[in-house]
């Protein structure tokens, strides 16, 4: 008789041991699949801007002297965006679609930099801001103004040298430097006022492709390439991008210093930092503060 009821309960254990065991499964297979809906689910505004406010925090501690060797690194490969699109266009035919084919070139200075962990000034019109705009105290405007300027000047720097070096070696055949030299007085073309808007058009669109990199995942470069891509096929200034292009007149001969900072870099300028800080970093930080996502 005792023997019989030690078989009951070893079957009884074993039925819910297996019963356990059952529940346990369903749980890990629920939450799998709460993990799976959670990965690709759109992560929300205030994800992006928490990934960005991390990123910023990192680039503002880091030491002037870093920030100046990478600048500059940055400035110096911005020119290969006319070295790509000046060799397409030098050996496309004269034809309707050729800038559509050319402009591509445009992204492999972009790519370069973003891809190598450069600081290109553009970036930075919305970075750095986020931290700004949450802390709003002196420490942190003194600190962006330093980035800023390190980050400006030497990009210029780069881009000048980029630009001389390559109007005054033989590094590329005749052809292709002509294109160089049609680049650029084609960046130089356009009026005070135009060249503004157009600088706030680049602006805002730089700004809104670093806005989307922290989620883009394997996009990446998908995305650098075809924001990029419109704002060299609308002819949109960038204070980078389109110096290399207009200080190769200037190392021609063709434009002087007083011209390339009057008419091109301080526009250009003005309307970049209004595109990247108005239109994106303010309106973002906005739409994020007003949910109250924006605490620590």
């Amino acid at each position: 008789m005792t023997r019989h009821m030690d078989i009951e309960q070893r079957r009884s254990s074993n039925d819910g041991g297996g019963d356990s065991d059952s529940d346990e499964k369903e749980k890990k297979d629920r939450e799998r699949e709460e993990d799976e809906v959670h990965e690709k689910a759109a992560a929300g505004a205030h994800i992006v801007y928490k990934a960005i406010l991390k990123e910023a925090d990192e680039e503002l501690a880091r030491p002037s002297i870093a920030l100046a060797w990478s600048g500059l690194a940055a400035g110096l490969s911005m020119g290969f965006s006319l070295v790509a699109e000046g060799l397409l266009r030098a050996h496309l035919p004269e034809s309707p679609w050729r800038s559509l084919v050319a402009k591509l070139g445009y992204s492999i200075g972009f790519l370069i930099v973003i891809l190598g962990r450069q600081q290109l000034f553009t970036e930075n019109t919305l970075t750095p801001i986020l931290p700004l705009l949450k802390r709003r105290d002196a420490g942190t405007f003194a600190n962006v103004m330093r980035l800023w300027i390190v980050v400006l000047l030497t990009n210029l720097i780069g881009a000048a040298l980029f630009a001389y070096a390559v109007q005054r070696t033989s590094a590329f055949e005749p052809q292709v430097k002509e294109t160089f030299r049609l680049l650029g007085m084609e960046a130089m073309e356009p009026p005070f006022r135009h060249l503004l808007v157009k600088g706030i058009f680049a602006g805002w669109l730089i700004a809104l492709m670093v806005w989307l990199l922290p989620v883009a995942e394997t996009g990446r470069i998908s995305v650098i390439i075809i924001i990029t891509y419109i704002v060299g096929l609308g002819q949109l200034s960038h204070i980078i991008a389109g110096s290399v292009e207009a200080l190769y007149t200037v190392a021609g001969g063709e434009h002087s210093w007083g011209e390339f900072l009057g008419h091109y870099a301080l526009p250009t300028l003005i309307g970049n930092c209004i595109g990247g800080v108005t239109l994106v970093a303010a309106l973002n930080y906005a739409q994020v503060a007003a949910g109250g996502d924006d605490e620590e």
